[in-house]
């Protein structure tokens, strides 16, 4: 026999197969509220944590917010504080695999602080690196996080922005801009002592490109560990990339497996670029390790699996992400009629992993390249 028809809200059905299970559609507040037995008010007390909730009362708003999937109207609280709850994410490219997973990182990060962080590719052209610091105002984006190439110190600092901004990359900043980076000196000083300390003194190294932050740090770390062992110069190992990509770093090894005096190792000035070293080799019959060995930098998910594979410099991306969001939402979170404060310079964390191109082990990580 058909019952009554009962009512039920309009957010909410009740499956009578599955006792009382609650099956949600657009939960709103006042459904809330009917589930828990309080007010509307009471539960908007508690969405914004309001200390003038009891315990219990707050319990049972939280539990009903649980099993209604209740959603807090995110965007309606962002404009009336006069946000947007977008960011924007200016890189030079996204085709490397480093820069793809820094994306990655930095949008799941936003993503746990409520906000969207919208992709802007300036391919290292300082038009469009301008742009970044011109067309992203305040109403458009709450903050920024870009990675130039192009741009000068100097010229960042001729043009500010009016809302938050945290610089990514290595390189000269302002002193009143934040700044998020792997120190890349150290790294890449690193990287050249150790294949000093696996026995080789003819070192060449992939990646110079003149007025290019990373390229001339990575340089300038390369020299120190050279100057150190009593390794003298030579400009003829130095070689020069139009990109970072793999034939670029495959170019480059056929110029130097085109010297008389062959490398017996080479430091590619990131990952993406010794894999393309290391299929030139491949292809001339030159053995990595035995013959020449090759580094790269950035540990990315490609030189994991790689043959042979991969030893490089790993910076911690997801410190990366996580100092870069937390710096980026307080500065947000200040009023803009709070005094400026300073920029800070945070370093990232990084540390060498040595594989089979420079004689080590098949190292294989346990969690995703990048993770500390």
């Amino acid at each position: 026999m058909q019952g009554a028809r009962r009512d039920v809200s309009p957010a909410t059905l009740l499956e009578p197969s599955r006792g009382s299970k609650i099956m949600t559609m657009t939960a709103r507040l006042v459904d809330v509220a009917e589930a828990a037995g309080v007010s509307v008010k009471t539960v908007s007390n508690v969405v914004h944590e309001s200390p003038h909730v009891r315990p219990d009362t707050r319990a049972r708003v939280e539990q009903a917010i649980k099993e209604l999937g209740y959603q807090p109207n995110r965007a309606a609280r962002q404009l009336k504080a006069g946000r947007t709850g977008f960011i924007a994410l200016a890189l030079p490219e996204i085709e490397t695999p480093y820069f793809a997973e820094l994306a990655s990182r930095i949008s799941e990060r936003a993503k746990k602080e409520g906000l969207i962080a919208l992709m802007e590719l300036t391919g290292a052209d300082p038009v469009m690196e301008n742009r970044v610091l011109t067309r992203f105002g305040r109403g458009v984006v709450d903050g920024i996080v870009f990675s130039p190439l192009s741009l000068t110190s100097e010229e960042i600092s001729d043009h500010p922005t009016n809302v938050p901004m945290v610089l990514l990359g290595e390189r000269a900043t302002p002193p009143d801009h934040d700044h998020v980076a792997v120190r890349s000196v150290d790294a890449a000083r690193r990287m050249t002592e150790h294949l000093i300390e696996v026995g080789h003194q003819r070192i060449a190294a992939i990646g110079h490109v003149p007025d290019q932050g990373t390229a001339s740090t990575r340089l300038t770390g390369y020299r120190q560990a050279l100057e150190t062992a009593a390794i003298p110069l030579d400009d003829d190992l130095v070689v020069g990339v139009p990109t970072y990509s793999r034939s670029a770093g495959f170019d480059a090894m056929n110029h130097l497996l085109g010297l008389t005096e062959k490398p017996d190792a080479v430091f590619c000035f990131n990952d993406t670029m010794a894999i393309g070293a290391v299929r030139a080799c491949h292809e001339a019959g030159v053995r990595v390790p035995q013959d020449i060995a090759i580094a790269g930098f950035d540990n990315t998910e490609e030189g994991v699996y790689s043959t042979p594979t991969l030893t490089t410099i790993a910076p911690d991306l997801n410190a990366l992400a996580d100092k870069t969001l937390t710096i980026l939402t307080q500065r947000i979170g200040q009023s803009s009629s709070d005094t400026h404060q300073p920029g800070t310079d945070v370093p990232v964390p990084w540390h060498l992993v040595i594989r089979e191109s420079t004689g080590g082990p098949a190292v294989r990580p346990s969690s995703p390249p990048g993770m500390s």
